[in-house]
């Protein structure tokens, strides 16, 4: 997976298809990211010490990151991305389109 927290994505189709938001955590093992303001549901809450107004919170839910896309910061439009190695060993994420780097993965290895 390539989608990283803080990541701009846009929706790509359900109910919220077209939304844009930032990813506010990412679940790996079951390949979800969480998406601010998009896929919200209510919650109804009890009246307690905690909450003693009670009523309805909402919530983001999960989405699947395949209906997710990634904005590219450089371009500014939705792009796939990729995993670039340069010649001292660092790995960069980067967009396809047009070839701007995203965020370092790993850093440059040290030669012994």
């Amino acid at each position: 997976m390539r989608i990283c927290k803080d990541d701009m994505v846009v929706v790509l189709s359900g109910t919220d298809a077209g939304e844009r938001g930032r990813v506010i955590s990412v679940n790996r093992e079951k390949e979800t990211v969480i998406v601010e303001g998009v896929h919200t549901i209510h919650k109804h809450v009890k009246r307690s010490k905690r909450n003693p107004q009670g009523g309805r919170l909402t919530k983001e839910m999960p989405v699947p990151q395949s209906k997710v896309q990634v904005i590219c910061t450089a371009c500014g439009k939705p792009a796939r991305i990729g995993v670039k190695i340069i010649d001292d060993g660092s790995k960069y994420r980067m967009c396809k389109k047009c070839n701007a780097r995203l965020s370092q993965i790993s850093p440059a290895r040290i030669k012994k």
